[in-house]
């Protein structure tokens, strides 16, 4: 059995070294498609070209995890974005002769991306045969008989670095189970491709929700695993709970190093593109404008029937599709700008290296500012409070808000600085 498992394991790593091309969309961006592994290496600034080792996610150093799980009853908190090179982790644990109890659902589902906000059901998962439990539905946490018989529970889901982004609320859920369940907690850790950036107003937790459930920004610049120690550690989890947990770290990865996601992360973010402009279109949600949800352009566009259209960079109409059944403004015809035309790494030049709220207020400007925002408790709770929206009803700029944030970022900065485990 040991020969069997090395030589797995060897396998594995070979395989997920492997460069595979990756598709190009009209307008350049890079496009991912399932179980590819991609990473921009960081750029040579000598004469000599040096190679830069490839970025190995948790998962794929299973060395590394496998002296810890053996001999364990497992669950696993998974989606499609689990993926040792071109086989999901839960095959992979399969083949290795683990015992898996059963699997936790977030949003999105496990193995197919549901619409964003579509209930989540139990069900059984044809191809492994364990049983799916729903953490996006009825309830949000593992029960006690959902962890009955379990050591350990094993976490490993793509994030994108935005409080609002509802697999770090799973994961608070999860780890408040755990600890009070005495189960073990292993999180395999991957990327966060907007790890760069600690950006945006602090959750008043007056505002908690699903959509955010810590005193953190919007942008926290931390990968999964750093997150999870720092919930175990500033004692987030509440009633004096800590979890038993571990992380396996990435390897060869730092905050700047940029990462292209393999697999989309939720079927509304498509591409790199789209994920860099999420944190700061998010906000649109609250408000009239589409940001291109009932199209193939979801994140990457923003639109309005009143958006004039000699101003207008583009027009779409949203329609019901995967990912989105009811879009807003469907069937209407829409003006306003596409960000299609710049490059992934281009959109800091527009200011989309942090939260941008320029491209919000002028947009609201142009169409009127009149009940732009119109989904008020959305919008606070996106932004954490409802001080962002009272300045955006109010005129002040965008120079005023950010400085309105400073000094809650230097106090999350100081926390986050403990339980970084990356450059």
């Amino acid at each position: 059995m040991t020969k069997v498992v090395l030589f797995f394991c060897f396998f594995i790593a070979l395989q997920t070294n492997c460069s595979k091309p990756v598709s190009t969309d009209e307008a350049g961006e890079q496009e991912m498609s399932p179980r590819i592994e991609t990473s921009i290496p960081s750029p040579d600034r000598s004469n000599t070209q040096i190679e830069t080792p490839a970025i190995q996610v948790g998962a794929e150093q299973i060395h590394r995890y496998l002296p810890l799980i053996e001999g364990k009853t497992l669950a696993l908190v998974v989606n499609q974005t689990s993926m040792v090179g071109e086989t999901h982790l839960v095959d992979t644990l399969q083949s290795l002769s683990q015992d898996l109890k059963c699997i936790f659902a977030p949003e999105h589902g496990f193995r197919d991306m549901a619409a964003d906000g579509e209930v989540i059901k139990d069900g059984r998962d044809v191809r492994s045969g364990l049983p799916i439990i729903s953490l996006y539905g009825q309830k949000k946490a593992p029960t006690a008989e959902d962890l009955a018989g379990v050591d350990l529970i094993l976490f490993d889901i793509q994030d994108v670095g935005a409080r609002f982004y509802t697999y770090i609320s799973s994961l608070h859920y999860v780890m408040r189970a755990a600890a009070q369940q005495g189960v073990e907690v292993l999180v395999l850790d991957r990327p966060n491709p907007n790890g760069h950036i600690v950006d945006g107003p602090i959750l008043d937790t007056t505002f908690t929700s699903f959509v955010g459930v810590h005193r953190v920004p919007v942008c926290h610049g931390m990968t999964v695993g750093e997150y999870a120690l720092m919930v175990n550690g500033e004692g987030w989890l509440q009633d004096g709970l800590k979890a038993d947990l571990e992380v396996i770290t990435n390897a060869h990865y730092s905050h700047d190093r940029p990462y292209v996601l393999p697999v989309p992360p939720s079927p509304n973010l498509p591409n790199q593109r789209a994920i860099y402009l999420y944190p700061s279109l998010c906000f649109f949600e609250g408000t009239l404008a589409s940001i291109g949800r009932g199209t193939n352009m979801q994140f990457q566009v923003i639109g309005h029937p009143d958006y004039p259209e000699t101003n207008s960079e583009i027009s779409f109409t949203p329609t019901p599709g995967p990912g989105s059944r009811y879009p807003k403004l469907e069937g209407k015809l829409c003006f306003g700008l596409d960000f299609r035309r710049y490059s992934a790494d281009s959109l800091s030049t527009l200011g989309f290296d942090r939260i941008n709220l320029q491209s919000l207020i002028d947009f609201m400007t142009t169409v009127g500012p009149k009940g732009f925002i119109d989904r008020t408790s959305h919008f606070d709770r996106l932004a954490g409070s409802d001080q962002l929206r009272q300045q955006l009803e109010s005129g002040v700029s965008e120079a005023v808000i950010r400085a309105s944030w400073q000094e809650g970022l230097e106090r999350f900065r100081a926390i986050r600085e403990r339980y970084l485990l990356y450059p």
